[in-house]
């Protein structure tokens, strides 16, 4: 399971998309086969990393910016946002 779907799990999650009229099929998190180079699984499994997730709308493309906290032993995702970018697309 990757990080998409387990952030889809969340309700609080959708809701952030619904806000901001994202569709889930629209949904890209930057360099996501990165965030987990370099961990060491050991004692500690929560992966705490700064990412920015990407969506596009009627309106254009929406940069989400925040944290990714992922339990790696109970497979769970939650994302906390710190600020969001819109960018209009040409016509």
């Amino acid at each position: 399971m990757n990080l998409k779907e387990l952030l889809l799990k969340g309700q609080n999650f959708i809701a952030l998309l619904n806000q901001f009229r994202i569709d889930a099929k629209d949904l890209i998190i930057k360099d996501e086969n990165l965030i987990f180079l370099g961990q060491e699984r050991g004692k500690n499994d929560i992966v705490k990393e700064s990412v920015c997730i990407e969506g596009r709308n009627n309106e254009g493309l929406i940069s989400l910016f925040g944290t990714l906290h992922y339990n790696l032993l109970s497979k769970l995702a939650v994302f906390e946002m710190q600020s969001a970018e819109k960018m209009s697309l040409p016509n």
